[in-house]
């Protein structure tokens, strides 16, 4: 058994006010052997992310590895780095219980979507990841990426058998329907333990940025666990031995034709 912290924390813009809450978070997630922040954890979305964004031995990640270790809880968190073309890379950092970085993944599909334009701002990456934490082999999905099945199943190919999924999901229409849609539908055709942890809504800043509703969700697609739309610390164990139920019963993976479906 592992047992992972779902922090479903506010964001501000303040990076310092930022750590403060993850501190807290951990504190309450004494326990826990991974502890799974939302995207964009250094720094709420907007145009000051040029500015706020922070190399990975800045002092947002360097606070985030003394938490980890102080707590011996391995952690995965959204920052923001700054880029080589004035952008930033949306990044998903791994850090193991010693305060190591074990991964950086840039997020890789952006969201340009809904009137929305991520990449004015963001530098897309082009390597997917997989990240050994806590007796997981976990692929790293960011927001947006949860859309596009090819990257859950090249991450499932490169030897991922849990998925941890972090957002600063935008609010409106059938938004939240998506989300919870899209993260069971990931778990569902990989048999894979899904992890999806995203921003609780901060009153303070009316943006539409986070909508809550982190989940566990089993490789059967059941959520084991919602924490709903406000802030909140959910520690919750994954059974590794399930995956390996679940798969023995919906075979899909080994089902694949692959030969098929390529042209």
């Amino acid at each position: 058994m592992t047992r992972v912290a779902l922090c479903q924390i506010p964001v501000d813009h303040d990076p310092e006010t930022n750590l403060s809450t993850v501190r807290d978070a951990l504190a309450r997630a004494r326990g826990a052997d991974l502890a799974v922040f939302p995207e964009a954890t250094l720094a709420r979305f907007g145009p000051g992310i040029v500015e706020t964004a922070q190399p990975l031995d800045g002092p947002f990640v360097t606070g985030l590895a003394e938490a980890a270790r102080e707590h011996g809880t391995a952690v995965i968190a959204g920052v923001f780095e700054p880029a080589a073309d004035g952008r930033v890379w949306n990044t998903a950092v791994a850090l193991r219980e010693d305060g190591s970085l074990a991964a950086a993944y840039r997020k890789i599909h952006l969201f340009d979507s809904f009137g929305a334009k991520e990449s004015k701002l963001v530098a897309p990456g082009d390597a997917p990841a997989v990240v050994e934490l806590a007796g997981l082999r976990i692929g790293l999905i960011t927001c947006y990426d949860v859309r596009f099945p090819e990257l859950a199943r090249a991450l499932v190919d490169q030897g991922a058998d849990t998925f941890a999924v972090i957002a600063a999901w935008g609010s409106g229409p059938l938004k939240e329907d998506h989300w919870t849609t899209l993260v069971r539908a990931r778990a569902i055709e990989n048999t894979t333990w899904t992890i999806a942890v995203g921003q609780a809504p901060n009153p303070a800043i009316p943006d539409g940025f986070g909508v809550g509703r982190s989940m566990l969700v089993d490789p059967m697609g059941v959520a084991r666990h919602d924490l709903g739309t406000g802030p909140g610390v959910l520690i919750a164990e994954i059974d590794a031995a399930w995956t390996e139920t679940a798969r023995a019963t919906l075979p899909s993976l080994e089902h694949r034709r692959l030969g098929v479906h390529r042209s």
